[in-house]
């Protein structure tokens, strides 16, 4: 069963860069990116920075423009994406 057909509402972000690995724990500016494009995530969305959108070019991938955003405690304005069909 899905999780929408459980009654479950989840919010999903995505971005892709280096991490550091510090035992079993990734750190670094990519995971904090991740974690604040799932913040600006609807129930039910996947949203996803401009870096992902780039790598997954060609890759049948379909995204919606989520507009510009300002990610607590990250630099400068994100593009982001709504995926809407992978």
């Amino acid at each position: 069963a899905s999780v929408h057909q459980i009654g479950v509402e989840v919010r999903i972000g995505l971005h892709t860069g280096e991490c550091e690995v510090d035992g079993e724990k990734l750190r670094g500016v990519t995971v904090h990116i991740g974690s604040r494009v799932a913040a600006m995530a609807r129930a039910g969305d996947v949203l996803a920075s401009q870096t992902v959108k780039d790598v997954a070019a060609g890759t049948g991938v379909v995204f919606e423009d989520a507009g510009e955003h300002e990610l607590r405690g990250i630099p400068d304005r994100w593009h982001l994406y709504r995926v809407v069909r992978a």
